[in-house]
């Protein structure tokens, strides 16, 4: 599950390093997305677990710096929830490092949902970093504010779906039992999770949709 976060007042000390932050994770899943795309685009599927050893270190990198905006939501430099970025933020984490880090078997065993969930983290966070960047500059970009609102109605289901058959592989690769039942706990968690994430996001898009419709009538006026 991606992290959802709000700015602080863009007069904020923090102006300049959350510009920073954003934009720097926007490229580095920028880069991510595109070896990604690549990949899909020659066709060879067979070759998923080459892909998979060749770029599961620089993903894991990349969402690893998501660490700081539990950081920033803790010291109330972003409006946050705390235990809702933390939850979202670690959700990740045991995917990129319980998973591809410390459970090295999973290589052997990992197929389509890698593509899958690369593509839906990659287009979800590159948008979603842009839009927060953009906004600390008091930039408004209509195409990424349609985007941000209108791609997880996709994304969001098919990175999830991604991010349980990771975890569920995982688990059968497992032989610690407490280890294991934290990744069945974890995949529990996703059922009240994802609803509660999807119904936040849904009530965001109505409002900015119905703001993008106003602009649009007031300059046809």
């Amino acid at each position: 599950m991606s992290s959802n976060k709000s700015t602080s007042q863009k007069s904020s000390p923090f102006k300049i390093p959350l510009v920073l932050y954003n934009f720097i994770s926007c490229l580095l899943w920028s880069v991510h997305l595109y070896k990604t795309i690549q990949f899909v685009s020659e066709g060879d599927f067979n070759k998923i677990q080459v892909f998979y050893k060749n770029t599961q270190y620089f993903l894991t990198i990349t969402q690893s710096l998501a660490v700081i905006e539990i950081f920033n939501s803790l010291f109330k430099i972003v409006r946050s929830p705390i235990i809702t970025t933390a939850a979202q933020v670690f959700s990740r984490l045991l995917i990129v490092i319980g998973a591809f880090q410390l459970m090295p078997k999973i290589g052997q065993e990992i197929g389509i949902e890698y593509i899958t969930l690369s593509l839906a983290w990659g287009l979800t966070e590159v948008v979603r970093y842009a839009f927060y960047g953009l906004n600390l500059l008091n930039i408004k970009s209509k195409i990424i504010i349609f985007l941000r609102y209108n791609m997880f109605p996709l994304l969001y289901p098919l990175g999830v779906t991604s991010e349980l058959i990771v975890l569920f592989k995982t688990s059968s690769l497992c032989d610690n039992l407490l280890v294991k039942i934290v990744y069945i706990v974890s995949m529990l968690a996703y059922i009240p999770g994802f609803p509660v994430l999807f119904s936040h996001m849904w009530i965001q898009r109505k409002k900015a949709m119905k703001e993008l419709k106003g602009e649009v009538k007031e300059k046809k006026n």
